[in-house]
């Protein structure tokens, strides 16, 4: 097998799927890229077992005699793209050893390869529904979520993104029972009815590869009960569902929350960032102190006789109240916002606290966020 193809587009789209390649000791062909190549089409494929990712781009082929097809090291491979200039690359691959030798006009390097049919086989997804939409709507979606998934193995439902799909529309959930992000879209719409749970690696992944690409384009999802696929452009992508009922998360919203705090969203971050330093490092707690229309953010540390306090102007509508929240919490939320003011909503000290965005602009997104708070010492 032998054909040519540009160093930097062949790097350019390994690299795109090459965050998915595990080193497996036990199974050491899964830190190969798979290499296809047919009717001059070079088809590449990873995979850790659970998930899959596949690119095609076009190579000259200049033979294809006995095999048309080679498991290569990732690693190597891809530290020897990384330093090439944008040159025409030739692999030449031997049909019996599977060895591997790459050339341009400068140099010359040699490689083990694998034998192809040891690679895992390309997962079957049958009986699927498809949906259609925006690649921006599922990037933003992600980014909006995916923070607020837990990393607890213990609780795997938790460990992904919840998406809800109907035809009013998608929602997509996350939570760690600490924060919570619900984001609704109303323009990502399915003909029927399903939920599932997309894992966090490759929903991550795919936001990866969708953000690498600057212009607008459409993203297909096919689903069933245990797997879910994306293709777009060049790429396809398979995973595994996770398996389980995500928990009940409409019931942790408080639906009766007479305080309203609206303030500035960056002047409220920056005020948290600063604040935060303060604060004790195993509860990162600050307090928000509100009354009229100011507000006091204030952290200590007793530990080590730190503390910090700044007021700022807001509007607040509600009883005097004094709540506790975790600043880091509270800095993620409102870094993954990106309108001038949001709206806190609150009930009482050992409840919820809801995060809006405000706008006056009509949107197909709504995004509600949902922050536990921490219980103050008097």
């Amino acid at each position: 097998m032998k054909f040519i193809v540009n160093s930097q587009v062949l790097h350019r789209q390994l690299s795109s799927i090459s965050g998915i390649i595990t080193n497996s000791n036990t199974v050491p062909i899964i830190s190969c890229f798979l290499f296809h190549v047919e009717d001059g089409q070079l088809t590449v494929r990873a995979t850790d077992l659970e998930t899959t990712l596949v690119v095609k781009l076009d190579v000259e082929t200049a033979s294809l005699d006995g095999i048309n097809e080679v498991a290569i090291q990732s690693k190597l491979l891809l530290d020897i793209l990384k330093s090439l200039d944008d040159v025409p690359l030739t692999f030449t691959v031997d049909d019996t050893t599977f060895a591997i030798e790459l050339t341009h006009s400068a140099g010359k390097y040699s490689l083990a390869g694998m034998d192809a049919s040891v690679f895992p086989a390309m997962p079957q997804v049958a009986d699927t529904v498809s949906v259609t939409m925006p690649a921006s709507a599922l990037v933003s979606a992600i980014n909006k979520t995916v923070f607020a998934a837990s990393n607890d193995e213990m609780r795997q439902q938790m460990t992904g993104i919840f998406c809800q799909l109907s035809p009013e529309g998608a929602t997509f959930v996350a939570t760690d029972a600490h924060k919570l992000v619900r984001y609704k879209r109303a323009d990502v719409k399915a003909d029927e009815q399903a939920e599932f749970i997309f894992p966090k690696k490759p929903i991550t992944l795919v936001k990866k590869i969708m953000e690498g690409r600057h212009e607008e384009f459409d993203v297909t999802l096919n689903y069933n009960r245990t797997n879910a696929t994306f293709a777009f452009d060049n790429v396809f992508i398979a995973c595994r569902l996770v398996d389980g009922k995500y928990p009940n998360f409409e019931a942790a919203i408080p639906k009766e929350n007479p305080n309203k705090l609206t303030v500035d969203r960056v002047s409220f971050l920056n005020t948290l960032r600063r604040v935060g330093l303060f604060a004790n490092q195993s509860t990162n707690q600050v307090r928000l102190s509100l009354n009229d229309n100011e507000l006091v953010i204030s952290a200590e540390d007793l530990e080590f006789s730190n503390n910090a306090q700044e007021k700022m102007p807001c509007d607040y509508k509600g009883d005097k109240m004094d709540i506790g929240f975790n600043s880091r919490f509270l800095i993620e939320m409102l870094s993954n916002l990106d309108t001038e003011h949001v709206l806190i909503e609150m009930s009482q000290p050992s409840r919820a606290g809801i995060i809006f965005p405000v706008t006056d602009e009509e949107t197909a997104e709504n995004i509600l966020m949902l922050v536990m708070p921490v219980m103050l010492a008097n």
